[in-house]
This record gives structure tokens, C-alpha cells and sequence, in this order.
């Protein structure tokens, strides 16, 4: 969805309680307390797809095209809760003004199963060149 720019259908996907992080430097640390490449909460994620749904994200003028490989997928349940631990690898390409980017990454998922689905708490990514200089990430990794 979010290589398709279907961020309202991309945010329902989320719990309110969400946070999405995307760590520097390190894989593992508190982010409260160290820079992240990325550290929001819904409200921040909702602000990010409003902003790259409007004309005014100057960063993504023209929008990056992007597709993304997602495998060797692991998938963990927690029998005391209604929780899901789920984690990947992740290959993504974004292409955007005749330039080519391929990041590499692991992506670790907290899903919560709600009535009708499951909503997601948490996603982070942890990008293999995360401790390199990075270009323009205004899309969703």
C-alpha cells in the first residue's frame, strides 16, 4: 500500500498506540534516549501521509517510485495475550529523478488482533546501512 501512495489504506493497517522506528547507528537502543532515522507515534505517522499525500512534500517532488521484496518471514505467537510477533527481510528499490537506491533491511512487527483483523503496534526497521550517510527518506520505509 505504501509503494502504491494508499497511505489511508496503509494507516488502517495501524493501532492507535502505534510507533514506528527506524533506529540509527545502532540496531537496538532506547530511541527515547538516542537519534533515530525515524521514531513516530500515530499521530506523526498520520501527519507523514498527509504530507506526502499533498502537493506541499517538496522532498518527494516527483514522488520516488518504490517496490519492496518482503521474505523469510518468522512468525511468533504469544499464548498469554492476543499478540503476534512477526519479522522479515526486507530488499526495497525507490527509483526518483533518474536515480536508483537499494536498501536492505529487517523489519520487526508487533501486531495485536483486534474483532475483525489484527492492527499493528509496532514496526521497526532496522536498515543495513543505518550507521552510513543516508539520502532523502521522506517515503515509507
Amino acid at each position: 500500500m505504501a509503494d502504491a501512495r494508499a497511505y489511508d489504506e496503509w494507516l488502517r493497517l495501524w493501532s492507535p498506540d502505534a510507533v514506528y522506528w527506524v533506529p540509527c547507528n545502532l540496531d537496538d537502543y532506547d530511541p527515547r534516549q538516542h537519534v533515530s532515522i525515524i521514531y513516530d507515534d500515530y499521530q506523526r505517522l498520520k501527519e507523514r501521509c498527509f504530507r506526502l499525500s499533498s502537493e506541499g512534500a517538496w522532498a518527494q517532488e516527483p514522488p520516488s517510485r518504490l517496490c519492496r521484496v518482503m521474505g523469510h518471514v518468522d512468525i511468533a505467537v504469544d499464548d498469554g495475550s492476543r499478540q503476534i510477533t512477526a519479522k522479515t527481510k526486507m530488499v526495497l528499490v525507490e527509483v526518483r529523478s533518474g536515480a536508483k537506491n537499494i536498501y536492505g533491511a529487517r523489519c520487526e512487527y508487533r501486531l495485536e488482533e483486534t474483532e475483525d483483523a489484527f492492527a499493528m503496534l509496532s514496526k521497526k526497521v532496522i536498515l543495513v546501512e543505518n550507521d552510513e550517510p543516508l539520502g532523502n527518506l521522506t517515503f515509507i520505509l
